[in-house]
């Protein structure tokens, strides 16, 4: 185990094996050969035109094609293809701050191959002896990833809310900080990857912040989905990372970023330094 071998897990996405998935004559997702085959034997309104499966019919605008895809989710969860429905909207769009193609429930999104997005904030706290990181451990009841290690804060983006206020919205469930003291974190970049899960893709983005936290602050779980809080020295973070496979899969390229910009992680100390920062910003999936 190594930290380079979590940011290949992330970017393991064959897409050679997936189909183009085209809305309006765009390319904005992939779907998987088990997928296609679905979509093309229980829905009319998709279509195989050339080498992609494409939403086809009369619905032409935004409003209309998330009035189609509400349907065709609520479907594929009653076909079994995905988990129950979640009534949490994602936007279907290739880059961060253009019009969706659509609206879709956030558990139909893999399926589709569409680029999800999402904010992972990491809280730390400077002490003498050092940085230290609140890390929190999943809920055992999570229907995904249960009890691993996970970011301090971290959440999908829903249409309806900017970043900013999604951060905050998310800090207070999953930690208990104040909205004051969340608007203090500070954007520091965003990390990419192409994943494959269960022959579905997973082009993803997270927006990353980082916030630092007073000594006497201690993170409390409101929601239920985090079982707990640990304050842990950056050192220690950094051997968990980098011998072992303890925390979500995405949470380990948040924090390898964290350990790169406080200097924690040198050229001079580690061997695949370059191969680290290039492997954190793959590009987009669907193009």
């Amino acid at each position: 185990m190594s930290f380079l071998d979590h940011i290949r897990a992330c970017n393991n996405g064959d897409l050679s094996v997936q189909t183009r998935f085209c809305v309006a004559g765009e390319n904005i997702g992939w779907v998987g050969p088990e997928i296609a085959e679905t979509l093309l034997m229980q829905f009319d309104c998709f279509s195989r035109e050339a080498d992609a499966i494409v939403l086809t019919g009369a619905a032409n605008t935004v409003e209309e094609r998330s009035a189609l895809m509400a349907d065709v989710a609520a479907e594929l969860s009653r076909l079994g293809v995905v988990d129950g429905l979640r009534d949490e909207l994602f936007p279907a769009m290739r880059n961060w701050g253009e019009e969706p193609r659509f609206l879709i429930d956030r558990v139909a999104v893999p399926p589709f191959g569409l680029r999800a997005w999402g904010i992972h904030l990491n809280g730390y706290v400077r002490k003498a002896d050092g940085l230290h990181l609140w890390i929190g451990r999943r809920a055992s009841g999570k229907s995904t990833y249960p009890d691993l290690l996970d970011n301090t804060v971290a959440g999908g983006q829903p249409f309806n809310l900017t970043l900013r206020e999604n951060l905050i919205k998310e800090c207070g469930e999953e930690a208990s900080i104040t909205p004051a003291m969340a608007a203090q974190a500070v954007p520091v970049g965003c990390i990419t990857y192409v994943r494959e899960e269960k022959g579905r893709i997973k082009p993803d983005v997270m927006f990353c912040y980082d916030l630092e936290m007073p000594e006497n602050f201690t993170p409390v779980n409101t929601d239920g989905e985090l079982a707990g809080f640990y304050l842990l020295p950056a050192g220690e973070v950094m051997e968990i990372i980098r011998t072992t496979e303890e925390f979500k899969f995405n949470c380990n390229l948040v924090l390898i970023d964290f350990f790169i910009r406080h200097g924690l992680l040198t050229p001079d100390d580690e061997p695949d330094y370059t191969e680290l920062c290039e492997g954190m910003r793959k590009g987009h999936a669907a193009s």
